[in-house]
């Protein structure tokens, strides 16, 4: 992975790891950040982690993921965790502009990634 993904993906890691840290140790952040920009992170995150794996062991640096690829996990994110876990799980709910970030930030990823 050229270093622009490594870039992409360790920025949005370290957001999400500082908002995460802040919500455990008590730091109240504004809403929107609360609530959605981690939502927005994830999905970038497991692909380009996701990404460098298969890359590793096909032993191919040119491997990208389809947009078919792409939006499945996005698809499987958004019915996980908006559909599914809100029935079993108080700490999740289901949050319609949750589904909207997780497709938004999957296309991003997907031209992102012919970048890196």
């Amino acid at each position: 992975m050229k270093k622009a993904g490594i870039y992409y993906f360790l920025i949005a890691l370290s957001i999400g790891v500082c908002i995460y840290t802040c919500e455990k140790i008590g730091i109240v952040l504004p809403k929107i950040i609360r609530f959605y920009v981690n939502d927005f992170l994830i999905i970038p995150i497991v692909l380009f982690l996701s990404l460098w794996i298969v890359r590793k062991l096909k032993s191919n640096n040119k491997l990208q993921l389809s947009i078919t690829q792409v939006l499945y996990v996005c698809a499987l994110y958004a019915i996980i965790f908006e559909y599914w876990l809100p029935k079993f799980h108080p700490r999740y709910t289901a949050d319609s502009i949750d589904v909207l970030l997780y497709f938004g930030s999957g296309i991003i990823f997907y031209f992102i990634q012919k970048r890196c």
